[in-house]
């Protein structure tokens, strides 16, 4: 069984947001590596070849929040050789981020999305490359995304299910979380590593 793993923060955060998680992926028997970058000031293609760079040292996993998940496909479809098994999104708005449009709208709140915002907008492709990837969607309404308007239909606060609902996903489940909170929940930690055990979630 592949043991190590992957774990890449989301917008605004550092590695050390992915703790919790870490310890519950070290308890289930994986050896969690907390992967920094630069989300807000670093350029969407160095963070790229950054993230590729750690994840063609040896076999592993990725489980990445919000952004991060962005990032993970983003470097897997750049080098699509990267040993990389199994990857678990968090709240990942892999079909584009509502959110992020109309942030950047804003003459001041739009820079915090940095170098970062052209991934949020346009999403990634549908996915068919060799690694399973699954997502954990949130359905707890409670978040930023809410105060720039309405989120139609089940959402985290930050992310509409829908957009993480990208074709040739392996697995998709919904957890009852906000966005930051898929990263503290347990239950989205319990279905992160049965998908990483099984290459799917707990039904």
């Amino acid at each position: 069984m592949t043991r190590r793993v992957l774990l890449l923060h989301g917008l605004w955060m550092r590695p050390a947001a992915m703790s919790v998680l870490a310890r519950r992926l070290t308890h289930a028997g994986f050896e969690p590596e907390r992967i920094g970058y630069p989300s807000v000031r670093g350029h969407a293609d160095g963070i790229v070849r950054d993230v590729a760079r750690c994840m063609r040292a040896s076999p592993c996993h990725v489980v990445a929040h919000s952004l991060g998940g962005l990032v993970t496909l983003a470097a897997l479809e750049a080098e699509p050789a990267l040993p990389v098994r199994r990857v678990v999104c968090l709240g990942s708005p892999l079909c584009g981020s509502l959110a992020a449009h109309r942030l950047d709208r804003l003459p001041v709140l739009g820079a915090s999305l940095g170098h970062s915002r052209e991934l949020l907008h346009r999403g990634c492709r549908p996915w068919t490359g060799r690694a399973q990837v699954g997502m954990i969607a949130g359905n707890r309404p409670i978040g930023l995304g809410r105060m720039l308007g309405r989120v139609e239909g089940e959402n985290d606060g930050a992310v509409g299910v829908v957009e993480t609902r990208l074709e040739g996903l392996a697995d998709h489940v919904v957890v009852p979380s906000s966005h930051t909170g898929l990263i503290f929940s347990t239950v989205a930690a319990r279905q992160a590593i049965a998908f990483l055990r099984d290459g799917r979630f707990e039904r």
